[in-house]
């Protein structure tokens, strides 16, 4: 009897064997990451976590792409040409307003970026010296919101100052001497060129002059991922990323340098550093009143027409 257990059970263990290298293992999921911009210490959590292999371990490919027109990624998700877009929290509620199909699943940058910056030791000294002064910008819609709030706050109204597209030739133009400020110009970025130049930058905060505080970049999908555990897999290995990233800050950056050529330069090492304590260490984590306080000030300032219910376009994966 015991021989005839131990053959049975020789036989069971045989046949689960057989059964687990006959299936077929499960193909990672392909997911293609549309970036906002070229490849910057912004990204670094999705470098970092594609190249340690966090993706990998979770069953996600991931390819990332660099956009010839930032504001191209967002449509291209929504159209069903890519999985994932890297976008910003401000223009999400403008894509819920037009009913583009996205959700936002997690959060990369959790500050804002964006400043009002001058050069120290010019004439703008305060926001109230911008009267009258030209004023550059690249991206109409929130910036020149932010902006008019900011005058505001300094007795001001856009009608005070010039207005001047520069386009993304943010610092160039300050430095030229073609405006006396911008808006839209990066606090770990632009900052970080003028002082390379020579120059110490003045920079003014949104934050601190009427305009809430929102997450500066933020991953959304197509609205069909919704319900997907891949948003869920993929916010845990951008997690796992960012911890890595503010464990070892210095030997994280050479990881994220060695992803492809002329990423280890000055103006990447200083922004680096500038920006680890703005990652979000809890990228899937969603404040909800964050995001209707958001979408109320776009709403007053003119710059959306609706309000989805927060839910409708922002979720948090478990």
């Amino acid at each position: 009897m015991r021989r005839l257990i131990s053959s049975l059970a020789l036989a069971a263990a045989l046949a689960a064997g057989l059964a687990v290298w006959a299936a077929p293992a499960r193909a990672a999921d392909e997911v293609t990451v549309l970036l906002d911009w070229f490849v910057n210490p912004d990204h670094g959590p999705l470098i970092v976590a594609q190249r340690k292999g966090f993706f990998a371990a979770r069953g996600i490919d991931v390819t990332f792409i660099e956009p010839a027109d930032p504001n191209d990624p967002p449509k291209l998700v929504a159209a069903g040409k890519a999985e994932i877009a890297v976008t910003y929290q401000p223009q999400l509620h403008m894509q819920a307003d037009a009913g583009l199909p996205l959700v936002r699943f997690a959060t990369l940058v959790a500050t804002p970026l964006t400043t009002v910056l001058a050069i120290e030791g010019g004439p703008v000294k305060t926001l109230a010296d911008l009267k009258g002064r030209k004023v550059g910008y690249s991206v109409g819609g929130f910036e020149q919101a932010v902006l008019g709030v900011m005058l505001k706050s300094a007795g001001l109204t856009t009608d005070d100052v010039e207005l001047v597209n520069v386009n993304f030739a943010l610092s160039p133009s300050i430095l030229a001497g073609k405006v006396a400020a911008v808006v839209g110009a990066y606090r770990n970025f632009e900052l970080n060129q003028l002082a390379i130049e020579g120059h110490k930058g003045l920079a003014f905060y949104p934050e601190e002059h009427g305009v809430p505080a929102y997450d500066e970049l933020i991953l959304v999908a197509n609205a069909r991922f919704r319900e997907s555990d891949m948003l869920t897999r993929f916010a845990a290995a951008l997690e796992e990323g960012t911890q890595w990233i503010v464990n070892r800050p210095e030997e994280s950056f050479k990881v994220f340098a060695a992803y492809k050529d002329g990423l280890d330069d000055e103006l990447n090492r200083r922004a680096w550093a500038d920006t680890v304590s703005r990652f979000a260490l809890r990228p899937a984590a969603l404040d909800r009143g964050r995001y209707a306080r958001m979408a109320a000030f776009l709403k007053a300032e003119g710059v959306v027409e609706t309000t989805p219910p927060v839910d409708s376009y922002a979720i948090a994966p478990e």
